[in-house]
Parts: C-alpha cells; sequence; structure tokens
C-alpha cells in the first residue's frame, strides 16, 4: 500500500504579513538606505563604503540597493552555534526558536532574598546557574548590568561570572572593542585556541546602532571585530515606536529593516561571508508616561513582522519575549511574558532574548526567568504540534477496547503517556486539600522554593584550574588597561 500521509507532524506556525506587505517594506527599506542615508561615525567605514560604491557626503553615507544585495549574496543564511563543552546546541536558521535571558538592567531582584538592589557581579553568576537549571532556556545573557566594578570593564566581569556558571551558549553585550577583543580573548581560552572558537562557536555578540540612522564608531569597530573572526553576532538596532522611530509599526519594521541592513553590509564589507543576524528590536514608549515598556502586544506584533522580513531574505531573527512591565511576578508578569514568549514562538523567530525582565526592563529577575521557564516549556510543546500516523492515531486500540471501556492499562496508553502529555514540577494540578495542606502556596512562593533548590542543589561542571587562571588574568590585566585608558 501506498499512503502518502502515512507520517505527518503539523504544527502551528503564525502569519502577520502578506507577501505583497513585506514586498512593501523592503522597498521601502531599500529607499531609505539610499535617498536618507546614515550618519557613519567611523572613517574607516566611511572609506569602505565609498569604495563599494556608496554616496560619501561628510559624516552621511547614502548605500545604494546594489551594494545590499551584493552583501546579502555572502551573508550565511544561519549558523551553528555550541555550548562550552564544544557539543552542538544551536542551529540558527530557518523558525528554528531558542530562547535566552534578559540582560543589562541597572537593578536585579536578589534570587535568594526577592530584594531589589544594584546589579552586582555575583547577581549576575547566580541568574547563570538559573538559566543553566532551567531546561527551557537555551542560551544565557548577563542577566544585568553590573554596578560594582568600573563600566568600562564590566564587560569583562560579566562574560567570566557567565561563562563559569552554565554551560550554554552565550550571548554578550562588549561596552568597548576593547573589551570585545578581551572577551574574545577569554572564550578562546575556554576552546582552546582562537581556530576552535571560530570552528565551534559557543558565543555571540550583540553591537547595538543608535536610532534613528545612526551608526558609532565603537559599534562599528565591535561589527568589524565580529566579522574579523568570523564569528556570529546579533546586531540590534532598537527603534522606539513614536521616538526614535515613526508612531505606526509599518514605518518602525521599515526602519529596523533599514538600519539592520546597514549592520549587515559593514559586516559583509569587512569579511564576506561572516554570520550576521538581520534583527532589530521594536519597543513601545508609553505616551502618557514617557517610559519605556515591553509588555506591550504590539511588541510582539512588531518585532514578528520584522522577523517575516528578515526570513523573506533567508537570514536569521532576533527576538523580543518572556519580559513584563510588572513590578513583582504576579498576574501581570505572567499574562505579559508567556504572550510574548508564544507568538514569537509562532511567528518562528530564531533568538528570543530578554526572559526574565521586570519593571519595564529595569530589574533582571531569577524568579521571572524561572516563570518564563516554565511558558517556554509549555509554547515548545505546542508548537511541537501532533504527531499523525497509524500508531497514533491507534484504531486498533480503540476497536481493542471498545464501548464502555478504559484505556489505563493499554500498553499502548503506558508507551505514550509520557511524551504526549506535558508535565510540570512548578504548576499546581493538585486538588485544594492536598494544595493547602502542603502549605496553600502561590505560584511567587513555588518560585522561590525552586529558586532555593537550585542554589542549593544545581551543580555547574567547573572549568580547569589553568583556563580559570588564564581568563581572570585577562580579566584583570584588560580591566587595568581599559580603566588607564579611559582616564
Amino acid at each position: 500500500m501506498i499512503n502518502s500521509g502515512s507520517v505527518q507532524q503539523g504544527s502551528p506556525y503564525l502569519r502577520i504579513l502578506t507577501d505583497d506587505q513585506i514586498y512593501e517594506i523592503k522597498r521601502s527599506a531599500f529607499d531609505v538606505m539610499y535617498h536618507v542615508g546614515f550618519k557613519v561615525l567611523h572613517a574607516g567605514a566611511r572609506k569602505m563604503l565609498k569604495q563599494a560604491g556608496a554616496i560619501v557626503i561628510d559624516e552621511l553615507v547614502k548605500v545604494p540597493e546594489f551594494v545590499v544585495l551584493e552583501c546579502l549574496k555572502t551573508a550565511p543564511k544561519g549558523f551553528t552555534i555550541y555550548d562550552r563543552n564544544a557539543k552542538r546546541a544551536m542551529e540558527v536558521e530557518g523558525r528554528k526558536s531558542y530562547y535566552g535571558t534578559s540582560t543589562a538592567s541597572p537593578n536585579t531582584k536578589d534570587a535568594l532574598t526577592g530584594e531589589i538592589h544594584p546589579t552586582r557581579v555575583v547577581d549576575i553568576g547566580m541568574g547563570a546557574k538559573v538559566a543553566d537549571a532551567c531546561e527551557n532556556i537555551d542560551w544565557v545573557m548577563p542577566m544585568g548590568s553590573c554596578q560594582d566594578v568600573p563600566a568600562i570593564a564590566a564587560d569583562l566581569h560579566e562574560f567570566q561570572a557567565v561563562v563559569t556558571n552554565t554551560t550554554k551558549p552565550i550571548v554578550f553585550i562588549g561596552y568597548s572593542p576593547r573589551g570585545t577583543e578581551i572577551v574574545y580573548e577569554m572564550a578562546a581560552e575556554i576552546a582552546g585556541g582562537l581556530e576552535n572558537l571560530r570552528q565551534k562557536p559557543f558565543l555571540i555578540l550583540y553591537p547595538e546602532p543608535i536610532s534613528p540612522l545612526v551608526q558609532p564608531a565603537d559599534v562599528v569597530d565591535r561589527i568589524f571585530q565580529a566579522a574579523d573572526l568570523f564569528m556570529p553576532q546579533v546586531p540590534g538596532p532598537a527603534v522606539q515606536v513614536g521616538a526614535t522611530g515613526p508612531c505606526t509599526l509599518a514605518g518602525t519594521i521599515t526602519q529596523i529593516t533599514a538600519e539592520s541592513l546597514m549592520c549587515l553590509t559593514l559586516a559583509q564589507l569587512r569579511r564576506p561571508g561572516c554570520p550576521v543576524c538581520l534583527s532589530g528590536n521594536v519597543q513601545i514608549l508609553d505616551m502618557a508616561t514617557g517610559l519605556f515598556g515591553v509588555g506591550y502586544p504590539e511588541m510582539s506584533l512588531g518585532i514578528s513582522a520584522q522577523a517575516e522580513v528578515a526570513q523573506s531574505f533567508g537570514l536569521p531573527t532576533w527576538g523580543y519575549a518572556g519580559c513584563t512591565d510588572a513590578k513583582v511576578v504576579d498576574a501581570q508578569a505572567g499574562l505579559e511574558s508567556a504572550f510574548s514568549i508564544l507568538s514569537q514562538g509562532l511567528a518562528g523567530l530564531n533568538l528570543i532574548h530578554d526572559v526574565g525582565y521586570l519593571d519595564m526592563a529595569m530589574v533582571c529577575s531569577a524568579a521571572q526567568l524561572v516563570l518564563g521557564n516554565e511558558a517556554i516549556g509549555m509554547t515548545k510543546r505546542f508548537l511541537a504540534g501532533i504527531r499523525v500516523d497509524q500508531e497514533t492515531i491507534a484504531r486498533d486500540v480503540i476497536q481493542k477496547v471498545g464501548p464502555g471501556g478504559h484505556f489505563l492499562n493499554e500498553p499502548h496508553t503506558v508507551k505514550h503517556f509520557r511524551n504526549e502529555l506535558s508535565r510540570s514540577d512548578l504548576l499546581t494540578r493538585q486538588p485544594y486539600e492536598t494544595w493547602k495542606a502542603e502549605g496553600s502556596k502561590d505560584m511567587e512562593q513555588r518560585i522561590q522554593d525552586r529558586l532555593k533548590e537550585i542554589m542549593e542543589t544545581h551543580m555547574v561542571a567547573p572549568l580547569p584550574d589553568k583556563i580559570l587562571s588564564a581568563i581572570e588574568k585577562l580579566k584583570q590585566t584588560g580591566e587595568a588597561e581599559l580603566v588607564d585608558a579611559q582616564q
């Protein structure tokens, strides 16, 4: 018998824009790049762009479409990221979604006490350890921007704190070109040399230009550094709707597309073939308060649409989910973070970051990360869809049980219930009387119990002493160099 539908597995997905709408946005983005242009504050980049065919007038650079199209030809359509142990971890391509932590907030909700205080290096380490223990968190960013070390060298401390507390892939923010270079040197020590790191990268750079349409010199230098090493990068223009971009989602997406294409063009002109995402952040400015919010549905709507534009080029994408404007881990936090996690997973974004933000991205919270981990688990199960074949349709089992019977003692049930049905140790699915007898704990208390358990029992394989000493020395000498250069 030939049965073309004998094995099928359908997965749900989301589509925001039509092909015609994507075409209009792409055409408009190319138009912005050539007729509006960019302020490029890097003399070497201006020279390089001019040689490629761009029009350069002082610091203003207008990039013709043919230049961008040639760069799109050389940009890889995806890349593979490994973990700290050189094991394949993420294939950043197509519609494969991977979730990562929040980052860069000045404040932290303490993982153990719940107190909110300025972010310290120790908080970065604790956040990485919690992320390592969360089975649905695929990669890690430093959860916060540490305030207890010199700012110019904070990236060195943050990378060390993360890489010693998780084996998962890392996305990092370099705070200066030299700091970025030193982080790569630290990573190379762990990988066993720069060539090993290039072949099996476990970290990704996140350089962020200034919107609207400005490429600062230090950001360009960081783009060049990743490109020179052929290390993956996620340039992330962050456009606030109505503030640093138009007050329409279509206009914001157009501007993000132009800005991200400019980052890609810089990287590809520097080193053709280097891996770059076509990425950006749709950010919401509350016009009533003047504050930046991360819980709005329009954020996920816009960034999912921007991803569709990137996907039309066949390029990897960047998401922004698992965050909330709530001040505590409450119903609002669950609602806003779960909505963004599910909607962006349905949209097929690749690297989805910022799981763990509270208070309009001003606070990184391990408790919110644990809550997000649960929502990601639900989302991954939902996106896995339903397998349909002779085994799962189970006609023979239905016939065997017949009217009025039950399936509890069937081998088919034993075979499938563990994989077909999700389970949770965090959510309460007990009888009311059992829940009450066990202390009537709400979600926030159960999360705190889970955090305490992680801190007491979760073990991350330590790096060898030789490597620990090497990265500690790089951190210390690098900090001294950066601080001296700043003075």
